[in-house]
């Protein structure tokens, strides 16, 4: 089997070559003035909902389980506010267990077409019903069937059983809407840092971080 062919590091003149763009995306020193952290967030996801081709909202979500081992993957992100990054999934899915055995996590966004990154760290505390049940209605009807259906992380014989699973959850509703599964709700993280990153030539990045300081933030730059 052949070795995998891994990038090699920019050259001096490829980095030449980017400066200019690098500069003009990303040289505005004003960010490191800025007292909000969850307002520049907001921003910087609009951006990349301008540029990224497909979901400019997922992000890493990192747990660990009853070992302590790290585990992470994919999710979309649903809402943010003041109050902290809003996700939702099944309670009973290996996240969902990790979450109950250790409420706390942390969430990368990766913005590749703007080289840019934000991390965020905090404890995770469940969404009101109320909240679960709004955004649950607002799903595709095949999601809220497809919610009734799925073992999540459990295992699966074959994609056949997966569709059976879906068959009978589609007749079961028919002719009504489909309600939230006791098992569908939906996590906060209240953050308590926050982390900017965004790309420089020659690999000096800027960074910038918020920790929480009582109703407010403390604000750093630090060494890329």
């Amino acid at each position: 089997m052949s070795a995998p062919v891994i990038p090699p590091s920019p050259t001096r003149e490829e980095y030449a070559r980017d400066y200019a763009a690098a500069l003009a995306r990303n040289g505005d020193e004003a960010i490191f003035e800025r007292a909000d952290p969850i307002g520049l967030f907001v921003e910087w996801l609009a951006e990349a909902r301008a540029h990224e081709i497909n979901d400019s909202n997922a992000m890493a979500l990192a747990t660990v389980d009853e070992d302590g081992l790290p585990d992470c993957r994919m999710v979309l992100l649903k809402d943010v506010d003041a109050r902290g990054f809003t996700f939702y999934s099944n309670r009973e899915s290996a996240k969902g267990e990790q979450i109950r055995l250790s409420p706390r996590a942390a969430l990368l966004f990766h913005w590749k077409s703007l080289r840019r990154q934000v991390r965020v760290r905090g404890p995770l505390n469940e969404v009101s019903a109320a909240e679960a049940d709004a955004y649950f209605a607002s799903r595709a009807r095949e999601s809220r069937i497809g919610a009734w259906a799925s073992d999540q992380s459990r295992p699966l014989d074959s994609r056949e059983t997966l569709e059976a699973a879906v068959a009978r959850e589609a007749a079961r509703f028919e002719g009504t809407e489909p309600p939230r599964p006791p098992h569908w709700i939906g996590w906060r993280l209240e953050p308590m840092r926050i982390e900017f990153w965004r790309d420089r030539p020659f690999r000096l990045h800027d960074r910038l971080r918020f920790d929480r300081a009582g109703d407010g933030w403390a604000r750093r730059r630090l060494y890329p």
